[in-house]
């Protein structure tokens, strides 16, 4: 039980894997063909073809997939792992999951002798590729520590958060605050542009002022002024890190994030298919003439 499965090589998941598969044995799982045969050619590791059959030799499964729903298939589903895996073995999953999810699982885990830790990155497709990823762990101290020499290899802020479910909480609650960055900034260069002064020179004066945050800093200057839009996060994957942070703040008053969580899902329909999260500031109609012009013709 020396060997990691890793399933999920998507824009962060195939970095991931590479950079674990050069430090720890590791057999991988896709369903992109094209993608395996990257992370194998790239990091060395081994293809496998169903991941249920490779659970029995893994002592330790990575899971970097986009939604609670596809988790929990791959864990509880038919040949679901976590009824194939030895006692003793532990799950990570890096994804950005629902905290209720999450806690379920790990109790399912539990009963079976596994450890199960929920570990959410931040950071981007650039961290990904360099191992500088900001980690935020959730789940029993012990098998925190246990996930911690794999988490070493992929990130450089590791922080253990709370019990199961609270690295998807933080994850989430980031997500809120970085894409409510992105519209407060976009607005201000909005008002400066109708006051004369060009946005990026307004972005400049920001990053030297105590308005600066990540928003100003990396994506307007690299993804947003440029009109390029290609941070690797998707729009949509924002939106449902913004709803599951909306879900677990019912109750309080939010009026400031409500705000920002209507805007961005009633503008959802303005940015055509599959946009790029940094795309916010289209609809103030930064980077972009016509927020509504297909993303190719927008190069």
């Amino acid at each position: 039980m020396t060997t990691t499965l890793f399933i999920g090589l998507g824009n962060m998941g195939a970095p991931m894997a590479i950079r674990h598969a050069k430090a720890f044995p590791t057999t991988v799982f896709d369903l992109s063909a094209e993608a395996v045969a990257h992370v194998v050619a790239e990091g060395g590791a081994t293809a496998v073809a169903d991941p249920a059959d490779a659970a029995a030799d893994a002592g330790t499964v990575i899971l970097m997939l986009p939604a609670s729903r596809h988790v929990e298939a791959v864990l509880t589903g038919e040949d679901g792992l976590l009824g194939r895996l030895a006692p003793g073995a532990l799950v990570i999953d890096m994804g950005s999951s629902e905290p209720s999810s999450t806690r379920a699982l790990a109790e399912v885990a539990a009963e079976r002798g596994i450890d199960y830790v929920d570990a959410p990155v931040s950071g981007g497709v650039a961290k990904a590729v360099t191992g500088e990823l900001a980690i935020m762990a959730g789940g029993a101290a012990a098998a925190v520590e246990r996930a911690r020499p794999h988490l070493d290899v992929l990130g450089a802020s590791i922080r253990h958060v709370g019990p199961a479910g609270s690295g998807d909480a933080a994850k989430a609650l980031n997500n809120l605050v970085s894409a409510s960055n992105i519209a407060v900034a976009s607005e201000a260069l909005a008002i400066a542009r109708r006051f004369g002064i060009e946005p990026a020179v307004m972005t400049e004066v920001l990053n030297a002022a105590t308005g600066r945050s990540q928003a100003s800093e990396v994506k307007f200057p690299g993804h947003i002024l440029p009109g390029t839009f290609a941070s690797g996060f998707a729009y949509d994957l924002m939106l449902k890190d913004i709803g599951i942070a909306m879900s677990i703040a019912d109750g309080l008053d939010t009026p400031v994030v409500d705000r920002v969580s209507e805007r961005l899902r009633d503008g959802r329909a303005q940015l055509g298919d599959a946009p790029d999260h940094t795309e916010i500031a289209r609809l103030y109609g930064l980077g972009d003439a016509d927020p509504t012009a297909p993303k190719e013709n927008r190069e």
